[in-house]
């Protein structure tokens, strides 16, 4: 029973220093802690938006692109129906 309760002591003990030592050697109190993690969510938030513009710049890029070649396609599709409708009454 003795050493039950030594052993205890001994762990309370080492938990209270433990916890005394980390508050004495904590970089930075609560507040600063938390401003400096906003300050990351904002530059984070900052990139996500920017990639995000990119990505928005590139579809539309692409989506105009498409439109490009869509609109030759019909064009050509339109030429080859009339020179085979020209063909068709030619024959």
């Amino acid at each position: 029973m003795k050493s039950t309760g030594s052993f205890i002591i001994g762990l309370l003990s080492g938990a209270a220093i433990g916890a005394a030592i980390g508050l004495l050697y904590a970089p930075e109190n609560g507040k600063a802690t938390r401003d400096k993690l906003g300050e990351k969510a904002n530059g984070l938030k900052e990139d996500l938006d920017e990639r995000f513009e990119e990505l928005k710049d590139y579809v539309n890029d692409s989506i105009g692109d498409m439109k490009e070649k869509v609109v030759e396609m019909k064009e050509k599709v339109v030429d080859m129906k009339e020179k085979v409708g020209k063909k068709e009454a030619a024959e």
